[in-house]
């Protein structure tokens, strides 16, 4: 007999509810929801892939990524200053015309590499021709008393003449000769040509023509500029420095010097101005390339940094473009096999676009310098896939 009293309605629901709540309670403890949710990946794991690019050297080439080795060094102690690369006395050579004229050809142009010895030009000029002339008048002088030497010779052996007229004959061909090395030296020394109305102008030094000013058809004066030549091999550097800083420096300390597109080379001291300019209040130093730098030119403004004796030879520097802001941090990218690792650094004094590392880096790391942010927008962009 079914029993439909409301006390044992109310019971059953009891049961129910109870036997719902136990079943919910289970399958949470034995850990079988109806919908799992992924596992994500272990935090270690997220920690590696965020720190590392793989790259490869063609890829690094491609984004035009450039690396450079970590030096030694300390900005607090290092001397950094402005300098210009300056021609030797022996790397550069001025190109005139030794004689008025005008410029009737031209054989090279700006940026030429020239041999030493090379016409780059010829000048036509009637004083050319009065140093050819005068070179030929006194050949033929010379000509004539040699002749009439060996006649009064002659003579004086067959005592027909007296000693006295055979030797005035020797004096007048020593003097003939006399004159004909004046006018042969003036005629080489303004590099007349064969035609007797050009003269070359010529390089005494092999290298790049830097400076151009002749064109055809311009008359020049004498000692008029026309060329520049400098050769790249045989250079120095003038960096400006402080009295104070004139004062730690002594030559032989060691220097590096830096262009503007980035190029690096070491360098030495050679010698410390004992005087100051008026003008800026500094002294000027003379740093000498330890090898040839073919990248440098005259004229060209670079930054010396100059390590004195006394500087401290912990810690690194690294240009300021290598340094990156990742997370609050300062970073470096340092190279490895694979491609790049992050590098959590403490930076120290800055100065002139370097800066001083104290902490996180060692001198001999090469590390990413140039388009460095390429790698921390790389890395930001891989952080962003893995969430």
């Amino acid at each position: 007999m079914r029993n439909n009293s409301p006390s044992a309605q109310a019971l059953l629901l009891a049961v129910a509810v109870v036997t719902g709540a136990a079943g919910g309670y289970f399958a949470a403890r034995t850990g079988r929801p109806a919908e799992e949710a992924p596992v994500g990946p272990k935090s270690d794991q997220i920690e590696t892939r965020s720190n590392s690019l793989t790259m490869s050297p063609a890829d690094v080439a491609a984004a035009g990524i450039k690396t450079e080795e970590v030096r030694p060094g300390d900005l607090s102690t290092s001397v950094i200053a402005p300098a210009m690369v300056d021609a030797e006395i022996r790397g550069e050579g001025m190109l005139t015309a030794h004689v008025p004229g005008t410029v009737v050809q031209i054989n090279n142009r700006l940026g030429d590499r020239v041999q030493a010895g090379d016409t780059l030009a010829l000048v036509e000029s009637p004083d050319a021709a009065a140093l050819a002339a005068a070179r030929d008048v006194a050949e033929s002088h010379l000509t004539l008393a040699r002749s009439i030497l060996q006649r009064e010779t002659s003579l004086y052996e067959q005592m027909v003449t007296p000693r006295q007229d055979m030797e005035r004959a020797q004096a007048d061909v020593e003097a003939a000769e006399a004159e004909t090395r004046r006018a042969s030296a003036a005629a080489d020394a303004a590099h007349v040509r064969p035609d007797g109305r050009t003269v070359a102008v010529t390089t005494p030094v092999g290298g790049m023509i830097t400076s151009r000013t002749a064109e055809l058809g311009q008359y020049v004066r004498a000692e008029t500029e026309l060329f520049r030549v400098s050769d790249p091999k045989y250079i120095d550097i003038d960096a400006a420095v402080t009295v104070q800083d004139a004062q730690r420096i002594r030559a032989g300390d060691r220097a590096r010097v830096t262009t503007r597109a980035g190029v690096t080379a070491d360098a030495v001291v050679r010698s410390v101005s004992p005087t100051v300019n008026e003008q800026t209040r500094t002294a000027n130093v003379v740093l000498d390339p330890v090898s040839p730098i073919t990248v440098l030119t005259p004229g060209e403004l670079v930054q010396a940094e100059i390590m004195p004796r006394n500087a401290a030879n912990y810690g690194a520097v690294v240009p300021d473009e290598a340094i990156q802001n990742v997370n609050g941090r300062s970073v470096v990218f340092v190279r490895t096999q694979a491609g790049f690792s992050i590098r959590p650094v403490v930076v120290g004094a800055r100065s002139a676009g370097m800066d001083s590392i104290t902490s996180g880096l060692n001198p001999g790391e090469t590390i990413a310098t140039a388009n460095a942010f390429l790698l921390k927008a790389e890395l930001g962009k891989g952080a962003g896939e893995d969430e």
